[in-house]
């Protein structure tokens, strides 16, 4: 009996199966989101840049004091921010000054600018402290070294890689992920190819190295034995990568600012931000993946962000324990006490997962101006000087934020008034019609304090506060209707060549209705005008399309516009030279005195724009050559026509004497008849005509009831 064939285990090593190699716990299609900016990647890297002490910088920068100086920025008698070398001392803030100086008596004190009462911009003030009453803190200086920051950050940074997010006027997200995968791309070419098999799911090969060179920054641990002997892998190398941006865009803010900040860098916004604060000042914290279990574990859940206020002391009324370690243990179902989507996005959150997008968005909703009265105002005088101080301040941001250049502007004011413990608020929309000014917003904010104090019971006022909102960017490229018009030297052009701007519509059909555009822009005169320079282009058209070659040997002539500005002299009489009229020798006439407000009938010439042969000057007779058979002769034109275009040119006189009636009918209009009169016929035995002066009760008809007001229906008569 021969004895069972030995048995092999498999392994990665055995002689009869092919080795292995290591790959990477990471996919190709993980590495292509990193260049989309996608937050769902674990190679996603986040940065978080917060400026060290900022206020308290921005004063020793402004002052060039010393940073190693103990300083404070105070703000009446409390101080609002102290620079570290103060915080040796134990100093805190919002302690008075007088405490302040008797921890530290070295300490600078530098009050913020001010608005004082009656000046048109903020300052610094020697006794600002002193007079609270007359003075209104100003942010103005540090919103400006804000700006150059982050001018600075962006400049840093590829244009076309960037992501960047003013969280505050101190802070700054930024999204690397697409600066990082180039460069990733660019120190490891073996990356560069497609997927195994075009197989995106296929995972990258192994880091080549196994040490990472993380130079200065402060490497969270990861809390294992073995933690830091395992080989790095993408993720971490993705983090070096990063590590090194945020150093050089530290760099830069303070050799081109002087200004010092902290710096994070993670996976997403929630710890990048808390990496940022785990070690300041002036240094810069890595959290790589592998960490984030033992950093989150010893943290209290209410420095996570969103977690520091109400929720945050529910969580710890709810649950008895302010520890992510404690909280951790908590299974979802108990979370969800708090509401479904509370306590998934808690459960999440405790165990370092954030899936926020970064948002390049840097530009501001809105600006508020507010000032609480110790002791109270009590008089609307008192109320108005300070809505002048507001209005200052609110408009010299609008102004940074491209006001002037119509790039952005608010649509709405608001006003708060607080008179013991009731509070009211007004609001009204800003006119978008007109460029913002100062004045403007000063009048509506009048408006908003006086319609408080009708309401009653307005003083004393304990705080009073201004703001704007709903911005929006302004409209680019914009043309008023004069852009649309054809005036000047082009106007003369088209009158001496008889072309138009025409789209091809039937000078009639463009003119049913009743009146006529110029009735509704611009004063009278600019409307006779237009009116007269559009007549005289019809006219050159009809002269120019009936004359022959006969008729073209007369000569040249003046440009219509001439004529029509040159044909009446005082006395109304013709006082163009015959050798510079047109060569039909007609004279166009305006009477002197209004005509009729009667509607004409249709075989009188018009009221107006009369068209009378120069009887001083015979009208030539038609040349033997010229055709009259195919040809419509209009005697109030005095021109000859091809007969196919008659009934469009009746259709024009039509027009122009109903556009006629109607201007008289503005400057006159009818007096209403008798209340008995209403809806009967005139002893002629037709109903009154109706016009803008028509009486109550002589409605539409059926058949014209889908007209709209203001409009009338032509009905033309029938054409010979």
């Amino acid at each position: 009996m021969s004895s069972p064939a030995p048995h092999f285990a498999s392994s990665p090593f055995s002689i009869t199966s092919p080795r292995r190699i290591p790959k990477s716990k990471f996919t190709y299609k993980q590495l292509h989101q990193l260049k989309l900016f996608s937050p769902q990647t674990p190679l996603r890297v986040i940065a978080h840049v917060d400026l060290d002490a900022f206020y308290a910088q921005c004063e020793t920068v402004r002052l060039g004091i010393d940073p190693a100086l103990p300083l404070a920025v105070q703000q009446w008698q409390g101080l609002i921010a102290i620079n570290y070398p103060a915080r040796a001392f134990g100093l805190s803030r919002h302690v008075t000054s007088t405490e302040a100086l008797k921890q530290c008596p070295n300490l600078i004190m530098q009050h913020v600018a001010t608005w004082k009462e009656g000046d048109e911009t903020w300052a610094y003030h020697e006794d600002s402290f002193q007079n609270m009453a007359t003075h209104k803190v100003s942010l103005d200086p540090y919103r400006m070294q804000c700006r150059r920051i982050l001018k600075c950050i962006k400049e840093s940074l590829p244009e076309k890689e960037q992501r960047v997010e003013k969280a505050s006027i101190d802070e700054v997200f930024m999204d690397l992920s697409a600066q990082v995968h180039t460069i990733l791309l660019e120190r490891y070419p073996e990356l560069r190819g497609p997927a195994p098999y075009d197989d995106p799911t296929e995972r990258l090969p192994k880091v080549p190295t196994t040490v990472l060179d993380w130079a200065a920054d402060a490497l969270v641990e990861t809390g294992e034995e073995d933690g830091e002997d395992r080989d790095p892998d993408w993720d971490d190398v993705c983090m070096v990568i990063a590590s090194e941006i945020v150093r050089d865009v530290r760099k830069n803010i303070k050799d081109e600012l002087g200004y010092t900040c902290s710096g994070g860098v993670a996976k997403n916004k929630m710890l990048a931000k808390l990496g940022s604060g785990y070690k300041k000042p002036n240094q810069q914290t890595v959290i790589r993946n592998r960490a984030i279990k033992h950093f989150l574990s010893d943290m209290k859940f209410t420095k996570i962000r969103m977690l520091g206020g109400k929720l945050g002391d529910e969580v710890v009324a709810m649950f008895g324990t302010d520890k992510v370690k404690d909280l951790v243990e908590q299974p979802v179902e108990q979370l969800k006490k708090l509401g479904d989507d509370t306590g998934s996005w808690l459960y999440n959150t405790i165990r370092g997962e954030d899936h926020s997008e970064v948002n390049p968005r840097t530009q501001i909703k809105s600006m508020l101006s507010a000032k609480s009265f110790r002791p109270t105002i009590n008089s609307f005088e008192q109320g108005v000087r300070w809505l002048r101080i507001f209005v200052a301040d609110i408009f010299s941001r609008c102004v940074e934020e491209g006001v002037l250049e119509n790039k952005r502007r608010p649509k709405t004011i608001n006003l708060h008034h607080r008179q013991g413990a009731q509070t009211r608020s007004r609001q009204a929309p800003i006119p978008q019609g007109k460029p913002l000014s100062e004045a403007i917003l000063f009048d509506l904010a009048k408006n908003l304090l006086a319609q408080v104090v009708v309401d009653g019971r307005a003083w004393p006022c304990a705080n009073l506060s201004l703001s704007v909102g709903g911005f929006e960017d302004g409209i680019t490229n914009n043309r008023g209707i004069g852009g649309f018009l054809v005036r000047g030297e082009e106007a003369k052009a088209m009158m001496s060549t008889g072309r138009t701007t025409s789209t091809g519509e039937p000078p009639a059909k463009r003119r049913r209705t009743k009146g006529n555009i110029a009735n509704f822009f611009g004063p009278k005169d600019d409307k006779r005008k237009d009116f007269d320079a559009a007549r005289a282009i019809l006219l050159k058209a009809h002269s120019e399309s009936t004359r022959d070659d006969t008729e073209d040997d007369i000569g040249d002539h003046e440009d219509e516009e001439d004529v029509f500005e040159d044909a009446h002299d005082d006395a109304g009489r013709p006082s163009t030279p015959p050798h510079h009229r047109h060569s039909s020798n007609i004279d166009i006439l305006e009477p002197s005195t209004p005509p009729s407000a009667q509607p004409q009938p249709r075989s009188q010439s018009p009221p107006s724009h009369q068209i009378i042969p120069d009887m001083s000057h015979p009208r030539p007779q038609p040349s033997p050559l010229q055709k009259t058979l195919d040809t419509y002769f209009c005697p109030q034109c005095n021109l000859h026509m091809p007969l196919h275009e008659k009934a469009e040119h009746v259709d024009y006189h039509f027009a122009l004497d109903l556009s006629k009636e109607i201007r008289q009918e503005e400057r006159n209009p009818p007096a209403p008849p008798p209340a008995a009169q209403v809806g009967r016929k005139t002893p002629s035995g037709q109903k009154p005509t109706r016009g803008r002066g028509r009486p109550p009760g002589s409605g539409v008809s059926s058949r014209n009831s889908g007209g709209e007001k203001g409009q009338a229906k032509l009905a033309f008569g029938r054409q010979n």
